[in-house]
């Protein structure tokens, strides 16, 4: 019998992620090395770091790498890390492997709500979001909350009508936004910006506020991941098996709506993420949800580190939205998924 989980490949995904978050802090418009760097990151460790001397120019550095890179790139690992778990969540729920995190229609709302606090001038914070980032997590939160309504119209619910309410009201939104740019040409670069997402004003804050969420909604899955399993065999056989599959279906996707809502908040809409990490732990490790969730947090959090790096180095002092990198990336990748289905179909 395999074992359901592999330390090994845990332990190297997380090196993985180590060294391109170590690069990240490293690489930018003052050029770091990784053990200047490395140095900088150690002497942040309590009853660690004392022996350690910090390089030339160390105080200059060190405001560099801990209170302008750390952040963002933490805030980067942590919306890749919940895209690509909440991404994976859904491909096993919908038993899709095309489902991503946006597909309730909670980009547009998160838009929409963005729209909002733009359009009005709102001024208010909390927790180191400011009033876009809370409207976007309002709006998120208020799409899937009408999806669900309306997709639940007597006891049950199922998947199709999820997916066919989130794509409806997703459009329905999309339409608002459009109409309120009629009016407003003057904020449509801006809006325009944030739904490409960005990590330039990330902060330590922030990175407290997703990082909760993260936390949370990985421990919820994990502690589901053998129910959703079964799930894979059909939701009568589920059931025969002892499985609530009506439950396990709205826990799992309330709570990957709050994540997918915190982490649009803090960045924006950044697509792709959800789609291909799970999908390529899939193929290297199984369809067994207890790695493929471990190992698309680490992977999903490393590929969108290493996406916002090229954003913000490849065309400085320009930066680039993340979420173009990411569509680079992703666009081929979903292109090529499609023509394998076709041909085994054919």
């Amino acid at each position: 019998m395999k074992k359901p989980f592999s330390w090994i490949r845990f332990l190297a995904l997380s090196a993985l992620l180590f060294i391109v978050m170590l690069t990240a802090v490293s690489v930018g418009s003052a050029e770091l090395s990784v053990a200047d760097s490395f140095l900088i990151l150690l002497q942040k460790i309590p009853f660690v770091g004392e022996p350690f001397v910090l390089p030339e120019h160390g105080a200059v550095y060190e405001k560099i790498v801990w209170e302008v890179r750390m952040p963002r790139v933490l805030l980067s690992a942590l919306t890749g890390g919940a895209l690509a778990v909440v991404g994976a969540v859904y491909q096993g729920i919908f038993l899709n492997s095309l489902a991503d995190p946006h597909i309730l229609g909670v980009s547009s709302g998160a838009a929409l709500g963005a729209t909002a606090a733009m359009l009005t001038g709102a001024s208010v914070s909390f927790f180191g979001l400011g009033a876009i980032g809370l409207f976007a997590f309002a709006g998120a939160l208020l799409t899937v909350f009408a999806v669900y309504c309306v997709a639940k119209p007597g006891r049950g619910i199922s998947a199709v009508h999820l997916l066919l309410a989130g794509t409806a009201i997703s459009t329905l939104l999309s339409s608002m936004i459009s109409l309120l740019m009629t009016f407003h040409h003057e904020q449509i670069v801006r809006v325009y910006l944030w739904t490409m997402g960005s990590f330039s004003s990330a902060s330590w804050e922030k990175a407290a506020f997703l990082g909760v969420f993260v936390l949370f909604g990985t421990a919820v899955f994990w502690s589901g991941a053998g129910r959703l399993n079964i799930m894979l065999l059909g939701e009568e056989e589920a059931k025969c098996l002892g499985v609530d599959t009506g439950r396990l279906q709205r826990v799992f996707i309330l709570v990957s709506s709050v994540l997918v809502a915190a982490a649009v908040s803090v960045s924006g809409i950044i697509g792709f993420v959800g789609l291909i990490v799970p999908h390529c732990v899939r193929i290297i490790c199984g369809p067994d949800n207890r790695k493929v969730i471990p190992y698309s947090l680490l992977a999903g959090a490393a590929f969108l580190v290493a996406c916002d790096t090229a954003a913000r180095t490849m065309a400085s002092p320009t930066e680039i939205p993340v979420g173009v990198v990411t569509s680079l990336f992703g666009a081929p990748y979903f292109i090529a998924l499609l023509l394998k289905k076709r041909g085994k179909r054919s």
